[in-house]
């Protein structure tokens, strides 16, 4: 009896041990290993907690052997992630400002510039990161028809909305998407009662007006998710969403105030491009 307990406390010792250092634990999947990069920048790292990647990425069901669009990527901030997950097996579109034409501003075309030589100076970790032009005033093909696995836009359409093109913006992407195909959305989630004009005037914008803008383009709503929602946000400040962080456009005004809400209360919704149906009968 002794000599049994004494097995048994040792394989629960064990077991314990093992389960402490996880040396059991699954190894990290590809995506997990993308959000974790250690050469993603500090910055961008810093706002994981607000925008949760991973679990974004995860609900969008993004793949590293599929075509995905990013639309305006900004400085880069989701582009760390996707272009070196996407790197080996599938192809990375930045679908970025129009910066061609004249009438683009200059910070614009700052932020496009800055863009192309960051991901252009380091092939070993993001590949080749294909950038399109997509916008007003006539650029409206961010890639080949039917070519894209997945469309994403984080944070974008309160601009699309306050330039007046969203809905040439959402037909776009339908286009850019194969049939079955998924389009990711990430946007500051307005009130529900929210007008047009305040939702240009706020940069948040309604649920209802982002399924109806999708809907119209020929999109299916297929899941919403609460994984970027922030119950903190009142969204009532004095400058709209970019009251808060990143941008704190008040600068020391309340700024601790605005630090501990956070980023704002954001919408992740999935829609889908409906497979084609074949026309019932036969004949020719």
């Amino acid at each position: 009896m002794k000599a049994s307990l004494i097995v048994v406390l040792l394989a629960t010792s064990l077991s314990a041990a093992c389960a402490g250092n996880n040396i059991f634990a699954p190894p990290p999947s590809p995506l997990q290993r993308a959000v974790d990069n250690p050469a993603r920048s500090e910055a961008f790292r810093a706002r994981d907690r607000y925008r949760h990647p991973l679990e974004t990425l995860q609900f969008f069901d993004v793949k590293p052997e599929m075509t995905v669009v990013e639309i305006w990527p900004g400085a880069g901030w989701y582009s760390e992630i996707l272009a070196p997950y996407l790197r080996n097996r599938g192809r990375y579109i930045a679908a970025g400002f129009v910066v061609s034409d004249e009438s683009s501003p200059r910070w614009r075309k700052d932020m496009a510039e800055d863009y192309a030589k960051k991901f252009a100076n380091n092939p070993q970790q993001f590949g080749h990161v294909e950038i399109t032009e997509l916008g007003a005033p006539d650029r409206w093909a961010m890639a080949e028809t039917g070519s894209a696995d997945r469309v994403l836009t984080f944070r974008n359409i309160h601009n699309w909305i306050a330039g007046g093109y969203e809905k040439q913006m959402f037909t776009a992407i339908a286009a850019a998407l194969k049939p079955g195909g998924v389009l990711g959305v990430v946007e500051h989630r307005a009130k529900p009662d929210t007008t047009l004009q305040q939702m240009k005037d706020s940069g948040y914008v309604s649920e209802a007006y982002v399924i109806e803008l999708a809907s119209n383009a020929g999109l299916k709503l297929q899941e919403k998710s609460e994984i970027n929602a922030n119950p903190k946000d009142s969204k009532d400040y004095p400058q709209g969403v970019w009251t808060l962080p990143p941008t704190l456009r008040l600068g020391d005004q309340d700024k601790q105030k605005y630090l501990d809400i956070g980023e704002s209360d954001r919408m992740t919704l999935r829609f889908v491009k409906p497979l084609l149906v074949a026309p019932k009968g036969g004949g020719s």
